[in-house]
C-alpha cells in the first residue's frame, strides 16, 4: 500500500507484483482511494487559502473609511453578478439554439407537409413488409474534398422528411453540459480481463469504508448488462451490439419524422422503427441513478438487477453515471481501446488507471487492435455493394459513386487474394487428405507489400474511412440488401424487426472498415495474413485476411500520457524488462517503480516437487514429439493413482490444451484407469463452453464440500474430487482453489503454444527485432514467408533461428500460463498445497536445454521451496504423505 501510494504521488508508470492470496486487491482499494480522498482535501485546503488572500487583497483596495457590511455587501455583488452572466449567458444559447431548430423544423413542415405525410404512409407500408420503399435507401449526396468542403454532406434529398434531429440533438446538448458540469477531478480507472474478477473487486471494495463515501460505477459489455429479452435471444455479442445501436438509430429517426407530421395524428410506432423499449422512459434512467447513487458499490450482477425490477436499460444507465464517478470499475476493452474510451466519453487527463491481471498486457493490447475480415463475409459484402450500386447507380452523386466503385475495387482486390491459387474441387480435396498433403497455405506480408501487390496502392483510405463514417452507406446497403432478399424469398421478418441474415451482413460490413482501418497505420506495426482455405464438400468455404498489430507502444502512450499516473498490478509480472521494451520502451529503466513482495504464508505449507519420473521410473516427457505416446499418458495415468491415496479432497490437474485433455481422458477411460480413480474420488472436466464453467465449478465444490463432512453410510468411500482443466482456459484464470478445492495442483507438461500458429511466428520475428539498431523491418526469416497449416516444424526452424528475445518471449509465454495456473492454490494465510510439475525438462540440467531452465521463471515464493529433483516416484509419495500429515496436525484444534 506505501509502494503504490509513493507511486501516485510521483506519477508516471509503475508495475507493483503481489503472488495471488496476499490480499492485493484490497492494497490496492485502500490506498488509492485514500490518495484520491487526501489529494481532494488538499485541493480544497488550497482553494480556501487562495480565497482568503483574494478577499484580503480585494479589502485592502477599498477605502479603510468603508464600514464592514459594505465591504462584504460589495463582494457577495460581484460573485453574483459574475453568476448572473454566466447563467444568462448559458439561457440565452440554449433559447437561441432552440428558436433555430424550430424554425427550421418549421419550414420543413410547411413546405413539404404533403410529401412529409406521403412518405410517412410508404415507411409504414415498407415496415408492414407489403411495399418494398427504395427511396429510404438513398444516399444523400456527398461532396469529396475536391468538390468542397472536406467530409461535408449536402442534404439536397430529405431521408424521411428530416433534415435536422432537434430532440436528439438539444438533448444531446444538454447532456454533455451536465457531463463537463459533474466531471469528478481525480478519477480512479480499474481495468481488469473478466467480469467475474471486476465483480470480486467490487466484493473486496464493499469490505472498506470507502464503498459508502464514493461515488462507483461498474461498466461492462452490452451483452452482460443487456435485459432486452428479443435483443438477448440474438446470441452472440457482436449481434447484440450491432441491434442495439440499429435500435437508438431507428428511435432517432422515428422521433424526427413524428414530430415532422405535427397535427396531422400520432401513427403507432412498429417493433422495428420505436427504439429499445428500455430506453423510452427517460424518467425511469434519472431514477436508475438515484437508485444507485444512494446504495453501496453495485457490481454488474446488481445493476443488471436493479435495471430488470425498474424495467430500464442498465447499460446506458450506468454509462451515465460515468463523469460524476470517483472510481469507474470497467474490463480491458473498454478502456484500452481508443475508440471504446470515446465511446464511452472516458476522460483519462490527469486520473488514475490500474490494470490488475496485466501479466499478458502487452498481447492482449495488441490483439484489441487486430481486424480479420473471411472470404464469406468479402463475398457477401461485395455481392450486396454490386446490387445496391446497380439499382441506384443513376440516382447517386458524383461523390458516391466514385466512393461506391472504390469499395468494390477493394473487396474486388481482396477476393483475389484469398481466391488465388485456390483448389474449388472436393475430389480433390478429398485426395490430398488421403494422400496427407498441404490443404491449404498461410502467408504473411507487410501493409505496403500488400497494397502493391494487388494494385490498391494509390485509394486513398483515410478519405474512403471518413465517408463510410459519414455517409451511413453501411446501414443504407445493407438494409437495402435485407429487404430486397426479404421481397424476393417472400420471407416475414422477426419479432425482433431483423431478418436471419442482416446481423450477418452488418458484421461483414464493419469487419471491411475494421481492415481498411488497420492498413492505415505505419508499414512496420503489424503484418497482414493471408489464409487460404478450400472449398469443402459442404459448401461451406474458408480463408480470411487478418491484420494483426505487432507493436503496442503508441497505443499504450496515448494512455501513459494522458493520465497522472498508471499502475500494472498482478502476481506475476516478471519478467519486467519484456513488458518495458514492448509497452514503453521510451521510459528509462531507472525511471520505472518496480514493487515486488512475497507470499504471505510460511514455507511449510507449500510443497512444490518436479516430478521426472513416474511410478514405474518411466521419465515423463510431455514434449511435443512424446506426449502422445499411449505409455506417457498411462505413466501419467499411474501417477494420477497414486495421488488418491495420499492426497486429501480435491486434485486440479491442468493439461496444455483441450484437444490434448480429451485424448488423455479417452486413453484412461478405455486402459481401465479412469474407473480406478473413480473409485476415489469423483471426476470433473473443464467444459469448452465458459458459460457451463460455473455450473461445473459449484458441482466440484459442493462434492468436496460434502464428503469432507464424512462419508455417508452405505455410500462409495470416496475421498474428494479431481478436476481436469486446461491452462489458458477459464479455470486457470481468475478462479481460486482456496482450502479443499486445490490441495493438489498438478501441472502436466509444459505448456508452449504451437509453432504452427502464423501470427505466434509474426509476433515472435517482431519481438526478435526489439532493440536492435539495424533492425528495420520484420525479419523475413523463411525465403517464401509462406507456411502450411500444422506444420510445427517450420514453426521450430524459426525458433531455432532467433537469438535470444525471440526464444525469451516463447518461453515467457509458457511459464506465465505455469504460473497463473499453480497460483490458483493458495488463497490465504492459513491455506496449504503441494504443486507437482510433471515433466523432466522442470528438473533437468539448463545446460542440456536451448532455452533457459523453466524453473528460473518460477515466482519466487514457490522457487524457495521447490524439491528440483527427486531420484524416483517413492521419494515423490513420502513427501507429499509428511506434508499432509503436517499440515493436517497443524490446522487441528
Amino acid at each position: 500500500m506505501n509502494a503504490l501510494y509513493r507511486s501516485l504521488d510521483e506519477g508516471g508508470v509503475s508495475m507493483l507484483e503481489s503472488p495471488t492470496g496476499t490480499g492485493k486487491t484490497l492494497s490496492i482499494i485502500c490506498s488509492a482511494l485514500q490518495w484520491v480522498v487526501d489529494q481532494k482535501q488538499k485541493q480544497k485546503a488550497e482553494s480556501m487559502v487562495d480565497f482568503g488572500k483574494n478577499v484580503g487583497n480585494d479589502r485592502q483596495c477599498r477605502s479603510d473609511d468603508e464600514p464592514d457590511w459594505m465591504k462584504n455587501f460589495t463582494v457577495n455583488q460581484d460573485i453574483q453578478a459574475e453568476e448572473k452572466k454566466i447563467s444568462s449567458r448559458f439561457k440565452f444559447d440554449r433559447r437561441r439554439n432552440k428558436e433555430n431548430y424550430t424554425d427550421l423544423l418549421s419550414r420543413d413542415v410547411k413546405k413539404d407537409g404533403f410529401s412529409l405525410k406521403k412518405e410517412f404512409e410508404n415507411l409504414q407500408k415498407a415496415n408492414d413488409g407489403s411495399e418494398l420503399n427504395d427511396e429510404e435507401f438513398l444516399l444523400e449526396e456527398y461532396e469529396s474534398e475536391e468538390e468542397g468542403a472536406f467530409g461535408s454532406v449536402k442534404l439536397k434529398r430529405k431521408a424521411g422528411g428530416v433534415t435536422v434531429s432537434s430532440s436528439s440533438d438539444e438533448e444531446e446538448e444538454e447532456d454533455s453540459f451536465k457531463e463537463e458540469e459533474e466531471e469528478e477531478g481525480f478519477k480512479v480507472y480499474f481495468c481488469s480481463r473478466t467480469h467475474s474478477q471486476l465483480s470480486q473487486f467490487v466484493k473486496e471494495l464493499r469490505k472498506t469504508n470507502f464503498a459508502n463515501e464514493i461515488k462507483v460505477v461498474s461498466l461492462g459489455s452490452r451483452k452482460n448488462f443487456c435485459i432486452n429479452e428479443e435483443v438477448l435471444r440474438l446470441g452472440s455479442s457482436t449481434q447484440i451490439n450491432e441491434r442495439c445501436l440499429e435500435l437508438q438509430k431507428n428511435k432517432k429517426n422515428e422521433i424526427c419524422k413524428i414530430k415532422n407530421l405535427g397535427a396531422e395524428g400520432k401513427v403507432r410506432r412498429t417493433k422495428a422503427s420505436s427504439g429499445c423499449p428500455m430506453l423510452r422512459n427517460h424518467k425511469l434512467q434519472k431514477q436508475f441513478k438515484n437508485q444507485v447513487s444512494q446504495q453501496e458499490a453495485l457490481d454488474i450482477e446488481d445493476l443488471v438487477h436493479l435495471g430488470k425490477r425498474m424495467g430500464t436499460c442498465p447499460y446506458y444507465g450506468s454509462r451515465s453515471m460515468v463523469p460524476a464517478a470517483n472510481l469507474v470499475v470497467l474490463p480491458y476493452q473498454s478502456l484500452l481501446s481508443k475508440s471504446s474510451r470515446e465511446s464511452l466519453g472516458l476522460n483519462l487527463k490527469n486520473n488514475i488507471v490500474i490494470i490488475d491481471e496485466a501479466h499478458n498486457l502487452a498481447d492482449s493490447l495488441i490483439s484489441m487492435y487486430d481486424a480479420k475480415i473471411t472470404l464469406s463475409q468479402l463475398e457477401n459484402v461485395h455481392n450486396h455493394i454490386e446490387k445496391y450500386f446497380a439499382r441506384f447507380q443513376n440516382r447517386l452523386g458524383p461523390g458516391n459513386r466514385r466512393y461506391i466503385q472504390t469499395l468494390m475495387v477493394l473487396t474486388r482486390a481482396f477476393l483475389q487474394a484469398l481466391n488465388n491459387e485456390r483448389d474449388e474441387s472436393c475430389a480433390s480435396q478429398d485426395a490430398e487428405k488421403a494422400t496427407g498433403a498441404k490443404t491449404g497455405s498461410d502467408s504473411s506480408m507487410a501493409i505496403n507489400d500488400f497494397l502493391f501487390s494487388h494494385n490498391i496502392d494509390n485509394i486513398n483510405l483515410v478519405k474512403l474511412l471518413q465517408y463510410v463514417k459519414e455517409s451511413n452507406i453501411i446501414l443504407k446497403v445493407s438494409g437495402y440488401g435485407d429487404k430486397a432478399s426479404n421481397s424476393e424469398k417472400g420471407s416475414a421478418v422477426k419479432d425482433s424487426g431483423e431478418s436471419f441474415e442482416e446481423g450477418s451482413i452488418l458484421s461483414g460490413f464493419r469487419a471491411l472498415a475494421d481492415m481498411l482501418l488497420s492498413l492505415t497505420n505505419n508499414d512496420g506495426d503489424g503484418r497482414v495474413i493471408i489464409s487460404r482455405r478450400q472449398r469443402t464438400c459442404f459448401g461451406q468455404q474458408g480463408g480470411f485476411l487478418k491484420y494483426v498489430m505487432l507493436t503496442g507502444e503508441k497505443i499504450f502512450s496515448e494512455v501513459v500520457n494522458q493520465a497522472h499516473a498508471v499502475i500494472l498490478a498482478g502476481g506475476t509480472l516478471q519478467p519486467i524488462e519484456e513488458t518495458r521494451e514492448r509497452l514503453f520502451p521510451w521510459l528509462p529503466p531507472n525511471q520505472l517503480h518496480f514493487f515486488s513482495c512475497s507470499h504471505i504464508v510460511p514455507p511449510e505449507s507449500i510443497l512444490p516437487i518436479a516430478v521426472s519420473r513416474g511410478p514405474t521410473s518411466k521419465s515423463f516427457d510431455f514434449s511435443y514429439r512424446s506426449r502422445c505416446s499411449l505409455t506417457m499418458i498411462e505413466e501419467l495415468g499411474l501417477l494420477v493413482c497414486n495421488l488418491l491415496t495420499v492426497v486429501p479432497e480435491g486434485i486440479v490437474v491442468f493439461f496444455s490444451s483441450f484437444d490434448y485433455e480429451e485424448k488423455v481422458y479417452d486413453a484412461w477411460k478405455t486402459s481401465g484407469i479412469l474407473d480406478r480413480i473413480m473409485k476415489k474420488k469423483r471426476v470433473f472436466r473443464e467444459p469448452r463452453k465458459s458459460t457451463s464453467v460455473e455450473f461445473v465449478l459449484k458441482e466440484y465444490k459442493d462434492t468436496i464440500d460434502t464428503l469432507s463432512l464424512g462419508p455417508k453410510e452405505g455410500s462409495t468411500p470416496l475421498n474428494g474430487a479431481i478436476l481436469l482443466a486446461v491452462v489458458g482456459g477459464k479455470i486457470s484464470e481468475g478462479i481460486n482453489f482456496s482450502d479443499g478445492m486445490g490441495r493438489c495442483i498438478v501441472m502436466v507438461g509444459l505448456p508452449y503454444p504451437s509453432p504452427s500458429d502464423i501470427e505466434l511466428l509474426e509476433r515472435i520475428k517482431y519481438i526478435e527485432g526489439l532493440g536492435d539498431p539495424n533492425f528495420t523491418r520484420t525479419p523475413k526469416i523463411l525465403p517464401s514467408d509462406e507456411y502450411y497449416n500444422g506444420d510445427v516444424q517450420a514453426g521450430f526452424s524459426i525458433l531455432r533461428s532467433c537469438r535470444r528475445r525471440g526464444n525469451e518471449y516463447y518461453e515467457n509465454l509458457c511459464m506465465k500460463a505455469v504460473n497463473q495456473s499453480i497460483g490458483r492454490a493458495i488463497r490465504h494465510i492459513n491455506d496449504y498445497a503441494a504443486i507437482l510439475l510433471v515433466d523432466m525438462r522442470y528438473a533437468s540440467e539448463s545446460s542440456k536445454r536451448s532455452f533457459s531452465h523453466p524453473t528460473n521463471k518460477l515466482p519466487q515464493w514457490i522457487k524457495n521451496s521447490l524439491v528440483s529433483s527427486t531420484n524416483n516416484y517413492g521419494e515423490v509419495h513420502r513427501l507429499l504423505h509428511q506434508f499432509f500429515k503436517f499440515n493436517k496436525n497443524r490446522s487441528c484444534p
